[in-house]
């Protein structure tokens, strides 16, 4: 078995990442407190590295909310600072960067975007999560490392954080089932987006951590469909059997960011021929499992009521 070292798995998509690879790998995810990417200084993440002795390191560590120099320091310096800790003390190990489609900023409508599309982003926490991913093909391809990038679509799936707008609708209409209201009001851009399976998102990390050396270096992680971001809540409010109203309502601050990127569909076919990788979870599938796990609210005994 592979020996892996993963870095941010107590986050949403680690904590997924980190049970998939468990059952297929000898996995290692130090908390925080024990291994801080940030915070460390050079000497010291160079001597872990040493002392863990990995396969592979899988960075899922990141932040999606903050400044400029919050992201930088986030996902570029700490990619910078890995890279320099592993081409040191574990030159034969593979890093596994999680990137995001951010990367790619704005593109047509229509188009299913591949990993050769040049990149745009229209914020600094795409424009962050780009320049690391750049800093990890130079690493690639100047024989310091083997690295590879998978750039994470829409991920969807239980503790998805708050500010998404799916955690926002799934808490609303928890709220309003419990309340016995009518209707939620939520702001919602028109935008198209390609939604993935946090599942999905594991299997395909499991595939990069176990696939021999490729050619290619970052690699599309989608459904390779994109689906109206208003559409995406209907149906999550009717897998709820909410049958109330969904009003326009106000939006988040940081809702700029997404409505300046109206589409976004991921080509998945470099991940299928490269990773032997594809999604095997629906919409419908996710948003069920995603209710299920955040949104029902606990059975209550009915005052009065018998035990049985």
């Amino acid at each position: 078995m592979k020996r892996v070292l993963l870095l941010g798995g107590g986050g949403f998509l680690g904590r997924h990442i980190r049970t998939m690879l468990a059952e297929h790998t000898t996995i290692r995810s130090p908390a925080r407190a024990e291994c801080d990417l940030v915070r460390m200084d050079l000497p010291t993440l160079t001597a872990f590295v040493a002392r863990e002795r990995p396969d592979v390191v899988v960075t899922a560590a990141g932040r999606i909310v903050g400044s400029g120099h919050d992201f930088v320091q986030a996902h570029v310096v700490t990619t910078a600072k890995l890279i320099e800790a592993m081409a040191s003390a574990a030159p034969g190990a593979r890093l596994i960067r999680v990137g995001s489609a951010a990367e790619y900023g704005a593109v047509p409508h229509g188009l299913a975007v591949g990993e050769e599309y040049p990149g745009a982003p229209v914020s600094e926490y795409g424009l962050s999560h780009l320049t690391a991913t750049r800093l990890a093909e130079l690493a690639g391809t100047a024989g310091r490392l083997d690295t590879m990038v998978l750039r994470v679509f829409n991920p969807v799936g239980p503790g998805m954080p708050p500010g998404n707008v799916l955690s926002r609708v799934t808490a609303m209409v928890s709220s309003a089932s419990a309340a016995g209201a009518d209707d939620i009001s939520v702001g919602l851009h028109d935008t198209y987006r390609d939604f993935v399976d946090v599942r999905d998102v594991a299997t395909a990390v499991l595939a990069a951590v176990r696939c021999g050396s490729v050619p290619e270096r970052v690699f599309n992680v989608g459904s390779g469909r994109a689906v109206a971001t208003r559409d995406v809540v209907g149906l999550l409010a009717e897998v709820a059997g909410f049958t109330g109203q969904i009003r326009d309502g106000s939006f988040t601050p940081d809702a700029s960011r997404s409505a300046a990127v109206p589409w976004m569909c991921a080509d998945i076919e470099r991940a299928h021929r490269r990773l032997g990788w594809s999604p095997a979870f629906d919409l419908s599938e996710s948003l069920t499992t995603l209710w299920r796990a955040d949104g029902e609210q606990p059975v209550r005994p009915v005052a009065g009521a018998a035990a049985r």
